[in-house]
């Protein structure tokens, strides 16, 4: 019987959406505003779903204090109130679009999590705009 459990978190984040292969008419083209050469922010909410079976001697799929702990210290203490494109080094070379930054906290966080256990991300860059990996 599978089950899932998720936690969820906000982190306050800056960025700028920017491909140094573009010219600067190409880059202001695509990502429009996102570009801004002085960065932007966004509230981040993160929504992070482990799915397994439920133990029988804990009644957890995983305990969401561990899950807890984990996701303070891998992705709220890392992402909360940075630039991304200048403070982590996961994005010196990778563009911090929202599906990219779901691809690095879900990196993050699966060594960190029993690989018996499913591990999936959601993360909302704005209320309207989320991005979910992997998908099912």
């Amino acid at each position: 019987m599978k089950t899932s459990v998720v936690k969820k978190i906000t982190f306050c984040a800056a960025h700028r959406l920017h491909n140094p292969e573009w010219d600067e008419a190409t880059n202001q083209k695509v990502f429009g505003k996102c570009n801004h050469p002085n960065y932007h922010g966004h509230n981040y909410e993160l929504h992070v779903k482990v799915t397994g079976e439920i133990d029988p001697s804990t009644g957890f799929v995983m305990d969401l204090n561990v899950l807890s702990d984990i996701i303070k210290k891998e992705i709220h203490q890392k992402f909360d109130h940075k630039n991304l494109n200048l403070d982590l080094e996961e994005f010196k070379n990778l563009n911090p679009t929202a599906e990219n930054i779901a691809v690095v906290i879900y990196n993050l966080l699966r060594p960190k999590i029993s690989e018996h256990l499913e591990l999936q991300i959601i993360l909302y860059e704005t209320p309207r705009n989320y991005v979910i990996y992997p998908e099912k």
